[in-house]
């Protein structure tokens, strides 16, 4: 079985004293269960509905496609495929009519 690094300074030398991880060079315990749940990402639409992956969206706004003369009309649905922890583009969708990309979730509502 293996374990996950430490948190705190990335060792690998981690060993399991009960429900706890503990790391020998820093001293850091904490319980695998509860990190799980405190590293989940939290993404919220346009109206703070939180989004997850598998969930269907409405597009807000028009919106312009960088690169292309194309344009997402507002309206359209689009599938969530993944959602990431970045600043600009969080959600990866498949949106209709166009394909995969990449969306700010301020443009969007929870269908």
């Amino acid at each position: 079985m293996s374990l996950p690094p430490c948190p705190s300074c990335k060792s690998e030398y981690v060993y399991q004293d009960q429900e706890n991880l503990v790391c020998p060079e820093c001293a850091f315990e904490w319980n695998p269960e509860e990190q799980a749940q405190e590293d989940a990402i939290e993404v919220k639409d346009a109206n703070g509905a939180l989004l997850a992956e598998g969930d269907k969206v409405t597009v807000i706004k028009d919106l312009k496609i960088k690169g292309s003369s194309q344009v997402i009309k507002i309206g359209t649905k689009a599938l969530v495929r993944r959602v990431f922890d970045k600043k600009d583009h969080e959600l990866d969708c498949r949106v209709d009519g166009v394909g995969e990309m990449m969306v700010t979730a301020r443009f969007v509502k929870k269908a």
